[in-house]
């Protein structure tokens, strides 16, 4: 069977119940019915995330502000860098949530019972180091994770979450660096 037979008589079409459906409820913005029941489970991994996002944000401006010795400018400039970048993924987040009709959770009572990722306190050079690769690698992880799970249950959080993938992945990747010098 070639593939132009395997085809025939399948035709690419739109399910129109579904367009009827999203005429209605215009209320909840871009949230349509074909969101289906996946919407809450989605805002419940974004919350976590954000509160991993705001973890990690505070763990890099102590680890910025705290760190000392010969190699730390360069390494407490990266710090820095990687604070200000996990707050643009931060941002990201909590715009993603309100999009979906939730409410993100900045709530310092429960950030670091919902976060992925540790706080650190660590006061030695390699120590700060290995502390944020870890955290950068368990980000790295739980990213993967909300990808496979939201699969095409969201195309649109989907793709944030592989951007942001890709940064932690490159953090992950600069901290190694830094560790093996």
């Amino acid at each position: 069977m070639t593939s132009k037979q395997s085809h025939e008589g399948q035709r690419l079409v739109l399910d129109q119940s579904a367009l009827d459906a999203a005429a209605k409820q215009i209320d909840k913005g871009a949230v349509t019915p074909g969101y289906g029941p996946w919407r809450d489970d989605i805002v419940k991994l974004l919350n976590d995330a954000l509160a991993t996002e705001l973890v990690c944000i505070l763990r890099y401006k102590r680890h910025y502000f705290t760190a000392s010795g010969v190699s730390s400018p360069a390494i407490a400039d990266e710090f820095l860098v990687h604070a200000n970048e996990e707050s643009a993924h931060a941002d990201l987040i909590a715009e993603r949530i309100v999009q979906l009709g939730g409410e993100p959770d900045f709530s310092p009572n429960s950030l670091l019972e919902r976060s992925h990722a540790d706080y650190d306190a660590s006061k030695e050079l390699q120590a700060m180091v290995r502390a944020n690769l870890v955290a950068e690698r368990i980000a790295v992880e739980s990213y993967r994770q909300m990808i496979s799970l939201i699969g095409d249950k969201d195309p649109t959080t989907r793709r944030m979450l592989e951007q942001i993938l890709s940064d932690e992945e490159e953090h992950a990747n600069e901290l190694s660096d830094w560790l093996s010098r």
